[in-house]
């Protein structure tokens, strides 16, 4: 049986740690009461072991196993622009 693993698209919003970047992933739901669409966010902390990726760069970043108190997660690759 194959692992499921988690990934997410998003924009590097800062690369001021070494060998981390902050991703900010926006997501869009339906208010529960009012029915518009609002949009959410969230920043996650990713593992950029070559410091390669900088601000304003789409990335895909995948879960792993925790690397510190906030990381659980690598940058796979550079996001294909839509």
């Amino acid at each position: 049986m194959a692992k499921v693993v988690r990934s997410l698209v998003g924009k590097v919003v800062s690369d001021a740690v070494n060998k981390s970047v902050t991703v900010l992933i926006e997501r869009r739901v339906k208010h529960p009461l009012l029915g518009k669409i609002v949009k959410k966010f969230k920043k996650y902390r990713a593992h950029d072991e070559n410091n390669q990726y900088k601000a304003g760069n789409q990335v895909v970043i995948v879960e792993c196993k925790p690397i510190s108190k906030t990381k659980a997660w690598t940058v796979e690759s550079l996001a294909s622009k839509i």
